[in-house]
């Protein structure tokens, strides 16, 4: 993958992620507060992390943590408040994965430099056509 993901379409990617691991989770047995599914959940940022500029992980890090607050622990969509630590726990982990990953792929990839290519005045000699 040579182009980074946008903020915007890393938010994107990461909620359409999180709807796809809810489900999942539920057939596993694990749809409730468990590491289990806070660490899909973590796994889930960091692999969309992978793919997106580390300016997008405060997004992928909220949508994970709505779909791990609404549909794991508080069941049925609705939103809870568990407390002010718990809550900022989770959404801190979110993000730090997201971010952690993304900052690892973006040092791997060092930005690729063009060359300018040489041109050559004399018309026809880039096709071989001279004498």
């Amino acid at each position: 993958m040579s182009t980074r993901l946008r903020p915007a379409m890393s938010g994107a990617v990461a909620l359409t992620a999180s709807a796809a691991l809810a489900p999942l989770l539920a057939v596993l047995g694990e749809l409730r507060a468990t590491w289990v599914a806070l660490a899909g959940y973590a796994v889930l940022c960091a692999a969309v992390g992978r793919c997106s500029r580390p300016s997008a992980a405060p997004l992928v890090g909220l949508a994970a943590w709505l779909f791990h607050n609404g549909f794991v622990e508080h069941r049925r969509g609705t939103l809870g408040w568990a407390g002010p630590a718990p809550e900022t726990g989770h959404l801190l982990l979110f993000t730090a994965a997201a971010l952690a990953f993304a900052v690892l792929a973006a040092l791997r990839r060092p930005h690729a430099r063009r060359r300018p290519r040489p041109r050559d005045r004399r018309p026809g000699r880039r096709f071989g056509l001279t004498a």
